[in-house]
């Protein structure tokens, strides 16, 4: 009975002498290190250590988020336990997300009634294509000029307010909901993922993606900048009907494996819920050259003399011809295809140049792509303008062409048009297309720089001098390259004026 009372003093010698030696095998950790310069917050730091903070649990696992996105594809069965679903998407393809309101009562009042604004990403899941997105996604930009990696389809998504995608970010677009009211945002991804693959292996050894969403909401200043919520999951990116095939095979290999090994890994579910993750950080674009067609710099102009026409700012200049040329590159050939509205023949045409394209008669042409396009394509190719339906010049009337005039006048002696004692007149081309008062407002507004607003009404000087109110089957009745000369005279009324045509 002794014996038995002795056994468990004798287990606690043990355990006791266990504890004292793993205490001692441990005291010398760390201490190579220096005093103070092991610490957790600087390992966890690491760039390597960055991926996994997404997945980590929060403080509180009962916590509830005030938002819930669902993607409406279902995740790949071939993804083990405890690691981050995997969803297979097909190129082009709209998928719809569902914003849902996940707030309890009480939560987050302030945007009771208000909107909130969501920016939708696709980025890289690896850490290294990360540090090179930038290159990444400018190589990508040269090889598919004129498309996006993300866009939303507008006309099947619901509740989106003001959607917008920044031509300098091509993997993000943003919108404005209402939490309170159903919202649901169809997106298509564009890219594929081998893509972005050293070698080109197929989907299945593509690399994987991010949809990130991060959610804002508005502050003092009615500034989206107040960050509320950010999740995202991870995808992969197949050609047409490819992510249909890779959930399959998946799931005939996952049929094959025995029970045990089932157990080891997720089922697969009907919709991907996106996790909470930190929100993606803000890369502002600047751009600090003035924007394409439009003039930066102020001019005045004065039409007529002693009448104060004050000074204005141009209107944008039409237009510059966009034609090919000889020495056109394949790579700038491929982008004079895209902005002419010939994306579906960049395949075709990929490795020509400028000066290839060129030397396609009409016939290749149109047995290439077809009568309709055919004849487009070629048109643009040869730079043919459609003629102008009339053609008139018109020319400032100066001080100096004044006094000829009343000379002349006086002397009653007759010149022809643009001889006035060897002085040199400059005339402009006025096209018309409209043959409109209308129009032809605009036009003489634009080669003066002025608004059209300014111009009160346009008379044409008739016989004995009188003013006759231009209209539009007047227009239709003027000759083809008839001269007017333009004069002014300021309206009694307004701060406007009328053109007089001589």
């Amino acid at each position: 009975m002794a014996w038995a009372l002795k056994l468990p003093l004798a287990d606690e010698v043990i355990e006791s002498g266990l504890v004292q030696d793993f205490d001692a095998s441990l005291s010398g950790i760390g201490q190579e290190l220096g005093a103070g310069a092991y610490s957790m917050s600087d390992v966890l730091a690491l760039p390597i250590f960055k991926q996994e903070e997404s997945s980590l649990p929060p403080d509180n696992e009962n916590k509830i988020l005030p938002f819930q996105y669902v993607l409406c594809a279902a995740t790949s069965p071939a993804v083990k336990l405890h690691d981050e679903t995997l969803t297979y998407l097909n190129q082009g393809q709209s998928y719809e997300i569902r914003m849902l309101d996940n707030r309890k009562l009480g939560e987050l009042p302030e945007i009771n009634g208000k909107l909130v604004k969501s920016i939708f990403r696709v980025v890289f899941h690896d850490r290294r294509l990360q540090y090179t997105e930038h290159q990444q996604l400018e190589g990508w930009r040269w090889n598919r000029p004129g498309d996006r990696i993300l866009d939303i389809d507008i006309p099947m998504s619901v509740g989106i307010i003001d959607p917008r995608a920044n031509p300098n970010q091509l993997n993000t677009v943003e919108f404005l909901w209402d939490p309170a009211k159903r919202t649901s945002v169809f997106i298509q991804v564009h890219c594929i993922s081998t893509e972005f693959t050293m070698r080109k292996h197929g989907g299945e050894k593509g690399v994987p993606f991010r949809v990130q969403i991060d959610t804002f909401k508005e502050n003092e200043n009615g500034e989206y900048t107040e960050h509320l919520h950010s999740a995202s999951c991870q995808i992969k990116v197949f050609k047409p009907k490819g992510a249909d095939r890779k959930q399959k095979t998946d799931r005939e290999k996952m049929e094959k494996r025995t029970p045990h090994e089932k157990e080891k890994y997720q089922p697969s579910y009907e919709t991907t819920i996106l996790t909470e993750c930190s929100p993606w950080p803000e890369i502002t674009y600047v751009n600090n050259s003035p924007s394409p067609g439009f003039n930066s710099s102020h001019s005045s102009f004065s039409l007529g003399e002693g009448n104060g026409s004050p000074n204005h700012q141009p209107e944008p200049p039409p237009p510059v011809t966009d034609n090919l040329l000889p020495t056109t590159t394949p790579q700038e050939a491929q982008q004079w295809l895209h902005r002419n509205r010939f994306s579906t023949f960049t395949r075709l045409f990929t490795n020509f140049s400028g000066a290839d394209l060129l030397k396609l008669t009409r016939d290749d042409v149109i047995q290439i792509c077809g009568p309709a396009d055919g004849i487009r394509l070629f048109n643009a190719l040869k730079g043919r303008m459609v003629r102008p339906r009339l053609t008139i010049y018109v020319c400032q009337e100066s001080l100096q062409l004044r006094e000829q005039q009343q000379q002349q006048q006086q002397q009653q002696q007759k010149h022809e048009d643009g001889d006035s004692n060897g002085t040199f007149f400059v005339y402009h081309a006025i096209y018309l297309e409209e043959l409109t008062a209308v129009e032809l407002t605009e036009k003489i507004a634009q080669l003066f720089s002025i608004s059209p607003c300014q111009i009160s009404q346009i008379y044409k000087q008739g016989p004995t001098g009188i003013h006759v109110l231009i209209s539009d089957e007047m227009i239709q009745n003027f000759q083809e390259e008839a001269c007017f000369i333009l004069d002014t005279m300021k309206a009694e009324t307004s701060d406007s004026y009328h053109i007089i045509l001589k």
